[in-house]
């Protein structure tokens, strides 16, 4: 008898379905889920807390595969060839090299540094102060600073290197090509490893809010039944949990973006002191607006998809008899 009586009372809440009353259902479910959330004020913070400390490591990973990308940019622009002439050349020698580089198919231009510039430069390193006292003469040699065109690729560049190399009265050429391409490597697995921690972090959100779910439906075991009895619906009975769900995630997902915010801006100074010393051009970026919604979406939807997982669970265990 109860089971049909049930039944008649879920047709006609089927019948008298209407838009005003679906959208009055979900303002109701919305604003009594997070009534429900701040009575228990306790618990709620530490779920969102908890929720919040995982979706923090991946935000902080992304915004740092960002910034390498920047600095990796910075490095890519820094593409100056340096040529190391040979010891002992007078001003003459140097001179028709520089000539010579500059005639290179590629170069954009070329500067050269004399011994005595650079044995000023290094003496103004700490712990170098006075060395040339040390000495007899100058033993450093002509370095020719070569600019390459900006629209040469890497093997351009590496062919470039060769006949620079190739020259005359050429000791030996630098060139950092080959640490930008150690950048780029370790760019592809720091990716790798941020997809692997978003994807194991973003689970360890959905167990966190899914546990949490599961526990107030227990708690409301009893007035889910008498709703149940009255002919509600499964997705109304689930409803409140569900935007339960999103509240908790967008709660941590905002607080996420908060502390990745103050990390980035606590370590501003000495991250971008490092990086000056490899890259003038290096800006450190923080969390950028899109990045922040991201995340604030992706918390509420991990919490929608934990509150579905863990109500449905429970309805699968069948209606009150």
């Amino acid at each position: 008898m109860k089971a049909r009586e049930r039944a008649a009372a879920a047709e006609r809440f089927g019948r008298e379905f209407s838009w005003p009353a679906w959208r009055e259902q979900h303002l109701y479910g919305m604003v009594s889920s997070l009534g429900f959330l701040i009575r228990r004020l306790r618990a709620t913070v530490l779920t969102v807390a908890v929720m919040a400390l995982a979706l923090l490591l991946p935000l902080l990973l992304q915004v740092l595969l960002q910034n390498l990308s920047g600095f990796g940019e910075g490095l890519r622009d820094a593409r100056e060839l340096s040529a190391f002439l040979q010891a002992g050349l007078g001003a003459k020698e140097a001179g028709a090299a520089t000539d010579r580089m500059t005639s290179l198919a590629g170069v954009d231009h070329v500067v050269m540094r004399t011994p005595g510039d650079a044995l000023e430069e290094l003496q103004s390193l700490e712990g170098f102060k006075g060395a040339s006292t040390l000495l007899d003469d100058n033993p450093l040699p002509y370095v020719l600073i070569v600019t390459p065109r900006t629209d040469l690729g890497d093997a351009e560049l590496r062919a470039l290197a060769a006949k620079m190399e190739a020259g005359a009265n050429v000791e030996f050429v630098q060139f950092d090509l080959a640490w930008r391409d150690r950048l780029g490597k370790v760019q592809a697995l720091a990716i790798r490893l941020a997809a692997m921690a978003a994807v194991l972090f973003g689970l360890a959100a959905l167990l966190v809010v899914g546990n949490t779910v599961r526990l107030d439906v227990a708690a409301r075991a009893h007035e889910i039944a008498v709703v149940q009895s009255l002919g509600g619906s499964d997705a109304f009975v689930r409803r409140p949990f569900l935007y339960a769900g999103i509240w908790y995630g967008s709660a941590a997902g905002a607080l996420a973006w908060a502390g990745a915010a103050a990390l980035l801006a606590w370590s501003r100074v000495p991250a971008l002191e490092l990086a000056h010393d490899y890259s003038e051009a290096f800006v450190l970026r923080g969390v950028a607006p899109l990045l922040g919604l991201a995340t604030l979406a992706a918390g509420a939807m991990l919490g929608w998809l934990g509150a579905w997982i863990a109500c449905s669970s429970w309805l699968a265990r069948g209606r009150p008899r």
